[in-house]
């Protein structure tokens, strides 16, 4: 069994696209970029490169939902009449089920308003994700054959494990091979410049900044040799990655605590704003769903409290117990960082 890393051209998420092409008994492809032009030819060429057309391709599994994962699945799977694998909790999205992305959308706009976005902001985020669908992105229907974490794909003598890695969306997996125990492909689990987004690449998730401290814990036990991203190059100390952004999360939620510490009652947008400042396209999106996150995680921790009133966005403070922790961090009697309670 060969394994061909495939770079694809992106300009919509966060650059760089790889997908991966299992050559041997069975041709399996991981993950395919998203359904336009630049990315289509890109992954032509990368097949070609190693004899293979969309018609060839046996099966294809996912690592997750987004378009710069799944887009082609469609195109390749009316070619070749392969089965397309992917976690049961993004399965309905990636088949394009209009009842699921009805409520997907409908829970997007609710949070909108409960996070405070202005109206504006609103309506520049809904155009930029309504141009993606127009031009396409998430491709043709699907026909989604779904897996769990813990199964096994067995394609002739090439085994793919599943590990369902949730955070970034709720059905996010990655994937081992038995014959190379040392190895994980992670899409977007683990990415070797960026910290995934979480909070706003996926709103069905609640609790997710807790599942995708599950999810850095788990990294870093299993301590893989080589991490194969969703996005540019590999990774050579996985669970030194994870680590660093296990980290980050807990560093950026001492600064959500500081924030709400210096404002006073706040919504997530004006937490974000002080955390990021101001943002443009699929940001506005993910900026305030990532405070969204961590002031969620500091709420079932005891540190915050949140209010909703009547057609008002929703609004957090720190609570007393939050507050000494705050002050114990400041004092450095409780350590540098805020410590990250998992899911589990």
């Amino acid at each position: 069994m060969e394994v061909h890393r495939i770079a694809l051209g992106n300009t919509v998420f966060e650059g760089a696209n790889n997908a991966y092409l299992f050559d041997g008994e069975s041709t399996v492809l991981l993950d395919t970029g998203e359904a336009i032009d630049q990315t289509r030819d890109a992954l032509t060429a990368g097949l070609e490169a190693h004899g293979h057309t969309f018609a060839d391709i046996d099966a294809v599994v996912l690592t997750h939902y987004h378009a710069d994962h799944s887009g082609l699945a469609g195109e390749i799977q009316a070619a070749s009449d392969a089965p397309v694998y992917a976690h049961r909790a993004d399965a309905p999205l990636i088949a394009g089920d209009a009842d699921a992305w009805a409520a997907f959308e409908a829970t997007q706009r609710r949070l909108f308003d409960a996070w405070g976005m202005p109206e504006d902001a609103q309506a520049e985020l809904l155009a930029f994700l309504e141009a993606g669908a127009d031009a396409g992105i998430y491709g043709e229907p699907v026909d989604v054959t779904p897996i769990e974490g813990g199964d096994t794909l067995e394609f002739g003598a090439f085994v793919l494990e599943t590990h369902h890695a949730p955070g970034h969306s709720a059905g996010l997996c990655c994937f081992s091979v038995t014959d190379r125990p040392g190895e994980l492909y992670t899409g977007d689990a683990l990415l070797p410049e960026y910290t995934p987004n979480v909070g706003g690449a996926d709103v069905r998730l609640e609790g997710a900044l807790a599942a995708y401290v599950d999810t850095l814990e788990w990294l870093i036990e299993a301590a893989f040799d080589r991490a194969w991203p969703g996005h540019r190059d590999p990774i050579d100390d996985p669970a030194a990655r994870a680590r660093y952004i296990l980290e980050h999360h807990e560093e950026r939620t001492h600064r959500v605590a500081t924030a709400l510490d210096r404002l006073g009652p706040a919504t997530a947008w004006r937490v974000s704003d002080a955390l990021f400042g101001g943002l443009r396209n699929i940001h506005i999106l993910h900026g305030p769903g990532e405070a969204h996150a961590h002031l969620e995680h500091l709420r079932e921790q005891g540190a915050v409290v949140r209010e909703e009133p009547a057609d008002e966005p929703w609004t957090y403070a720190l609570t007393a117990e939050g507050q000494d922790h705050l002050e114990a961090l400041e004092d450095g009697t409780a350590g540098d960082r805020w410590p990250l309670e998992t899911a589990t």
